[in-house]
């Protein structure tokens, strides 16, 4: 018996130099990946890490993109920018200052142009949207596909308290203020509705 015990022993420690050289092997495999990752520049680096943030949403596939719509709010006004730059809501389907340009200037970044106006959608520091001549940061908004398939937009660069503040349009087609305003809120959705650009 003891001879058979002794064999067997003999067997196992036989093959103890593969296994350490197998496990040798996977930790230099995980340490290069690791470090590769640490020389590769940082856009490279995190290229499958989505961006942070509890809200944060990206649509990589629209970066650049440039679409013509009309955006309709749950409170059934469509978002115009008239020709002085003032924006509002119209219910009229045929209004000119309602078809928007709406092109992605970054990932989940959009500026929305008054194709009519040639106005900017902006918000300001302290909320107030706007129509601005020139694209500025506060020009710069945050597009999301909320669950219910609107979408919303908030200032890039402002908030309110630490919160995001939203272009919406409320019960009259008048603009709230973004500190007014949730995601949450119903009057911050639009639903885009597409343009046959070969009408504009």
């Amino acid at each position: 018996m003891w001879g058979w015990v002794l064999r067997k022993g003999a067997a196992v420690l036989s093959q103890l130099p593969c296994l350490a050289l197998l496990l040798w092997v996977s930790y230099l495999s995980v340490t290069c990946h690791d470090l590769g990752r640490g020389l590769l520049p940082p856009g490279v680096a995190n290229a499958s890490v989505p961006v942070v943030g509890r809200h944060a949403r990206s649509y990589p596939h629209l970066e650049g993109d440039v679409r013509l719509r009309r955006l309709l709010c749950v409170t059934r006004y469509f978002l115009k920018i008239d020709a002085d730059g003032k924006v509002g809501g119209t219910t009229k389907e045929d209004c000119p200052y309602s078809v928007l340009e709406i092109t992605s200037v970054d990932v989940g970044i959009v500026a929305v142009r008054g194709i009519e106006s040639k106005y900017f959608l902006a918000m300001n520091e302290k909320g107030k949207v706007y129509g601005s001549r020139e694209f500025t940061t506060d020009c710069e908004l945050k597009e999301r596909m909320e669950e219910n398939k609107y979408n919303t937009y908030a200032s890039y660069k402002w908030r309110h308290k630490q919160r995001q503040m939203f272009v919406a349009l409320n019960g009259k087609g008048k603009p709230k203020r973004g500190q007014k305003t949730k995601r949450k809120n119903t009057s911050a959705h639009f639903l885009p509705m597409q343009i046959d650009r070969r009408l504009y």
